[in-house]
């Protein structure tokens, strides 16, 4: 007798329990899929049709009693809107009051003297008080009227004016760097370094320390020949700059500058020089 002919799910079920569910599903998934696909194919044409057959038959075919027809009316609608319109209507501007009549302002006879030529002057009417004053405008005539109300009143004590003048600073007169009479010491240049050796002292750090070399000093020689506005312009340190300094400051007045036939501030450079034996 024929063997009946195996399927796919035979050959990888063989020798494995088929009573377990896969098998089953597996074997009747053809039937299932194809049931699935006639049901839901025909939910489908259950509801189109249904939605189809109510919007073009069921519903043309109600009767017209059941249906409500509003009719609306345009010139109602107009005149409402009309009345809305008035309501908002903004009311006109109150009129402007009335404009008062200007009256005339009190004066007081109040003008000084006019002097004759080589004649003597004579006041014949005094001067008004000043609470007179302080209500009427000044005029050449006394005149009856109301109270000026924008007359000045003069206060008896016055508020000091005080004057605040700005003191400009003086101009800080020019400095030269070269001259056609320069600024010298008392004696030439060999006094300065005579000077410079017998008052420097070295100090005991730079000798400690075996520094030596030179200190560039600048300064300025005054038109009365003193020293001023010292400044090291290149220093070696280990107290050699200020020693420097003490010493320039310390120098007596030189020679000043001269510029034009006058005495002028000049800069000077000086170096001083450190040197150990």
């Amino acid at each position: 007798m024929a063997n009946k002919k195996e399927t796919l799910d035979d050959i990888v079920f063989e020798h494995r329990n088929k009573e377990y569910g896969a098998y089953y599903l597996r074997k009747n998934y053809k039937s299932y899929l194809t049931r699935a696909f006639v049901y839901g194919t025909g939910l489908f044409v259950l509801i189109f049709g249904g939605a189809y057959t109510y919007t073009n038959v069921i519903v043309p075919n109600l009767p017209k009693d059941n249906l409500r027809e509003v009719e609306i009316d345009m010139s109602k609608l107009k005149e409402e809107k009309k009345v809305e319109e008035k309501k908002l209507d903004i009311p006109p501007p109150p009129p402007p009051p009335p404009k008062q009549e200007q009256q005339e302002v009190a004066t007081i006879k109040f003008l000084p003297p006019e002097p004759k030529k080589d004649e003597e002057v004579i006041i014949e009417t005094p001067p008004p008080a000043q609470n007179e004053i302080d209500t009427k405008k000044i005029s050449n005539v006394n005149k009856e009227g109301s109270e000026d109300v924008g007359a000045i009143s003069i206060a008896d004590d016055q508020p000091e004016v005080v004057e605040i003048v700005k003191v400009e600073k003086p101009v800080e007169e020019e400095i030269f760097t070269a001259v056609e009479q320069q600024p010298d010491f008392p004696g030439g240049t060999t006094a300065m370094y005579k000077f410079l050796g017998d008052n420097i002292k070295y100090p005991a750090a730079a000798q400690r320390a075996n520094v030596s070399g030179r200190v560039f000093v600048k300064f300025v020689v005054e038109k009365d020949g003193s020293i001023g506005a010292v400044e090291v312009l290149k220093g070696i340190g280990f107290g050699c700059d200020e020693e420097a300094i003490r010493v320039i400051k310390s120098m007596p007045k030189w020679n000043p500058g001269r510029q034009n036939g006058k005495n002028v501030r000049v800069f000077y450079n000086m170096p001083v020089v450190y040197k150990l034996d």
